[in-house]
């Protein structure tokens, strides 16, 4: 071993700062009104740039939202849509829609049922009701179109990508929150034109981005899970050891 491996081994008693960041980052959902400076959007959209892909392929095409007059209407029309879509999928309304509604909204909640998962669907419902916004006032929204061509999961590049760019805003102290939700706008055409959303891109997924208005960042204790080490022969049962204690 060499002695400058050998120091960074001796080193890792404590937390780097990328291990700090990773630990500590929250999402945030509320945010100051004024916008980060355009040279840190920059940056973070160059983190996105940079991050690993399959085969190099970089299936992503970034967008940047910060006109007031235009956040102001994606939220309208996302709650809009949000509402016609609870319309026709929430059966507890009334006894009449529990008799008549219920099989049909059963039927299109087994066809998405990662979509229509009861958090989210509880969340639609909420937004369907105007007790919760669907972008959380920020300032700026990173929209991350995926690329349906590329090499092996499109889906898990754009979360590596999204990844790198959810770190690198706060790192800088800047904060951040995934919304998955951008997709209620696909629904309306003009928001596909708007955005020039048009095979081969989808867009599944959009990056709220500001100065936390709240202190939302810390530690959090997490779930503790149970891995398997393969560490002996084909016949040698795994070790399992318990991971977050």
């Amino acid at each position: 071993m060499t002695t400058n491996l050998a120091k960074k081994i001796e080193g890792l008693d404590r937390w780097t700062p990328v291990e700090e960041v990773i630990l500590a980052r929250r999402s945030t959902r509320a945010f100051k009104k004024e916008p980060l400076p355009d040279f840190m959007i920059r940056r973070i959209l160059e983190a996105g740039r940079f991050a690993p892909s399959a085969g190099n392929s970089q299936p992503w095409r970034f967008a940047v939202v910060k006109s007031p007059e235009i956040l102001e209407q994606m939220e309208k029309d996302a709650v809009r849509i949000c509402k016609r879509l609870m319309f026709v999928l929430d059966y507890t309304r009334s006894r009449f829609r529990k008799i008549f509604l219920k099989p049909v909204s059963k039927f299109f909640i087994r066809l998405q049922k990662n979509e229509l998962h009861p958090v989210p669907f509880g969340l639609l419902k909420e937004i369907a009701e105007e007790r919760a916004p669907v972008f959380h006032a920020a300032p700026t929204l990173i929209l991350l179109l995926e690329d349906r061509r590329s090499v092996s999961s499109p889906q898990t590049n754009i979360g590596i990508c999204g990844q790198n760019m959810v770190l690198a805003a706060h790192s800088m102290g800047a904060a951040t929150c995934w919304i998955g939700l951008i997709k209620l706008l696909m629904y309306d055409p003009k928001w596909k034109k708007f955005f020039n959303v048009k095979y081969p891109y989808q867009l599944n997924n959009c990056l709220a981005l500001g100065w936390p208005r709240v202190e939302s960042d810390g530690w959090v204790q997490r779930e503790v899970q149970l891995v398997e080490w393969y560490e002996g022969g084909m016949q040698d049962p795994p070790r399992i050891e318990r991971q977050g204690e």
